[in-house]
């Protein structure tokens, strides 16, 4: 079986995306479309305490089993190691909300699974009133698990999240000055599609003086594939530096030499490490991210080193320098039953949700990691009411910010399940499906909160408030684009059949942004974001009306042929990154079907 992602209907400004599947099922999917990608997970799992609340193997598990705490730990570690393949290695953080029944177990997990990453754990009062636990204490608390990927910082908040106002007011210490590092990374590709066949006019030169440890000039390409670059001669007083991979073999630059050219210009590559083991230079450069924020002015430049290169530095705003959270929160807009419970009963009346966390509890929390990202990826994938999503509509619309947002839920009915069953009912019945989560809760709260009116089309007669307060029938501008994993039978789908299940996929990776192209063609078909070529037959035609569309980041090449596949890939225009899709489509997205 294969499992795919599919449209279900079109479009309501912002992507947000709700996929309708078995989250593990839908992480494994999503490898294809946001591996090393993603900005933010924040999850909120089942905790491990209702007999209703999770499923292993298809069953229940009531925490009165024997094993539950090991069926809850292997259920979750299936797919936090496919959220840490997912999670950008660059600077992300995962987020994880847990109460006291599992929070040690979790910290364990999430130490094994993201071994030599830093952790911290937040305490954060939910339930000021108390939740009686028979005898024992009343449980006042929760936990938010926070584990930081390479360079990832808590530094956009607007609140510590602890003192009082007036402490604030009267006490609170001004924050040290927090610069954000500038990260200048390795020219040289790494990983897949990384060779020297690859890309191949993504092989030639750097010609740089070793004394002055300065860049000289940009060599050509050295073509054909086969040619020997020991037979291009340096100017004087140079050496070339080629993109050599570890093992010693040819590989690529990560830019082709327009780009490499222009970043020359700047002074933003430079000369990195010599390696006396293999006798090798490396070279450094400024990523795309870090040039456009160098051209917004949120780097500057701090003066010039001997070699030529720029200074940089983020300089240390109101903006940059947020405030830290500290690690107990006790905030009245992160109570769970007035600003969960009841917040969402606002927006879907008549309907409920067991446990929602608070609005604005996630918002304070995601603020912290994605402030300064404008244009953050923030995946859900215990979607649940959609809080989630929700929270970053919030967000943006408090900063005029561009962030996606994909959540992931199953339909499950949970407690209505044995009522249904004894109807005779089953999956896929329409009455069983409309008392879904997915089709009673999520899908609706994200309608409801993007529309601003209930489902039965009355407009929400109440306000947001924290932080920012309006009326919530004021809606909010955003896209949504709902999606349902389904499991296709190969052998049932022909080769020209496929496509249109895939397309979604494609258009995901690509950004999810502009048109869709959701059927095959005999040649080629170009968007706004990306291009698929059908047939290389076309690839003349296709190679020119890429050049001639701006801003195409990805270029799907179908073929089983892997010589007609690098033809093609090699001869792409700088910064189109290269996919291939082999002919039987379902092929490229066949997934791992074993116990979820």
């Amino acid at each position: 079986m294969t499992a795919l992602l599919s449209s279900t209907t079109t479009p309501l400004h912002h992507y947000e995306g709700l996929n309708y599947a078995e989250n593990y099922h839908a992480l494994e999917a999503m490898l294809f479309t946001y591996q090393g990608r993603v900005d933010c997970i924040y999850i909120d799992p089942p905790y491990n305490t209702r007999a209703n609340d999770w499923k292993y193997n298809n069953n229940y598990v009531d925490p009165s089993d024997s094993y539950a705490h090991s069926k809850w730990l292997a259920f979750m570690e299936r797919r936090l190691k496919i959220a840490k393949k997912l999670l950008n290695p660059r600077e992300s953080v995962l987020i994880v909300t847990i109460d006291e029944k599992e929070v040690h177990r979790l910290g364990l997990l999430l130490d094994q699974i993201f071994s030599g990453f830093p952790r911290q754990m937040v305490t954060t009062v939910i339930a000021p009133a108390g939740q009686a636990r028979g005898s024992q204490m009343y449980r006042v608390e929760e936990y938010i698990f926070c584990v930081y990927i390479g360079s990832a910082a808590a530094t956009g908040g607007i609140d510590n999240m602890l003192s009082t106002l007036e402490e604030r007011d009267a006490d609170e210490e001004t924050p040290e000055p927090t610069e954000i590092k500038v990260t200048w990374e390795n020219l040289t590709r790494r990983g897949t599609d990384a060779r020297r066949v690859d890309r191949e006019r993504q092989f030639f030169p750097i010609f740089i003086d070793p004394e002055a440890k300065r860049v000289v000039s940009i060599g050509e390409p050295l073509l054909p594939v086969t040619a020997d670059r020991n037979t291009v001669q340096a100017p004087d007083g140079t050496i070339a530096v080629w993109p050599i991979r570890s093992d010693g073999s040819e590989g690529r630059w990560r830019v082709g030499r327009d780009g490499v050219l222009k970043l020359h210009e700047r002074g933003l590559v430079r000369v990195g490490r010599f390696n006396k083991k293999h006798g090798r230079w490396s070279m450094n450069y400024l990523l795309r991210a870090d040039v456009q924020r160098l051209d917004r002015g949120e780097i500057v430049i701090d003066g010039w080193t001997e070699q030529g290169t720029p200074v940089l530095r983020r300089p240390v705003t109101d903006e940059v320098n947020k405030v830290r959270p500290k690690t107990v929160w006790n905030r009245e807009s992160h109570n769970a039953g007035n600003y969960g419970t009841a917040l969402l009963r606002k927006f879907l009346p008549g309907r409920s949700f067991p446990f929602p966390k608070s609005l604005y509890a996630v918002e304070d929390t995601l603020r912290f990691f994605v402030a300064d990202k404008p244009d953050a990826l923030v995946l859900d994938f215990f979607a649940g009411s959609g809080t989630t999503a929700h929270a970053v509509m919030r967000l943006n619309k408090q900063d005029g910010g561009q962030r996606r947002s994909i959540s992931v839920t199953n339909n499950e009915v949970n407690d209505n399940e044995a009522a249904l069953l004894a109807k005779g009912l089953r999956a896929g019945d329409e009455e069983w499906d409309s008392q879904g989560i997915c089709e009673r809760v999520t899908k609706p709260r994200i309608q409801a909160a993007v529309t601003g009116c209930t489902p039965e089309g009355d407009p929400i007669s109440d306000e947001y408030t924290f932080t920012d307060v309006f009326p919530m029938s004021d809606g909010f501008e955003e896209n949504v684009e709902f999606f349902t994993l389904t499991y296709e039978n190969p052998a049932l789908v022909e080769l020209n059949m496929a496509f249109e299940r895939i397309a979604p996929l494609l258009w995901m990776r690509a950004g999810s942004y502009g048109r869709r192209i959701d059927e095959r063609t005999d040649t080629f078909e170009v968007a706004d974001t990306y291009a698929v070529l059908f047939s290389v037959d076309a690839s003349r035609s296709f190679l020119a009306a890429i050049e001639k569309t701006e801003g195409l980041r990805i270029a799907y090449i179908v073929t089983d042929d892997e010589t007609q596949y690098q033809a093609v890939a090699g001869q792409l225009p700088d910064g189109v990154e290269s996919v291939r899709l082999y002919e039987s489509y379902l092929r490229t997205f066949q997934i791992n079907t074993g116990r979820a």
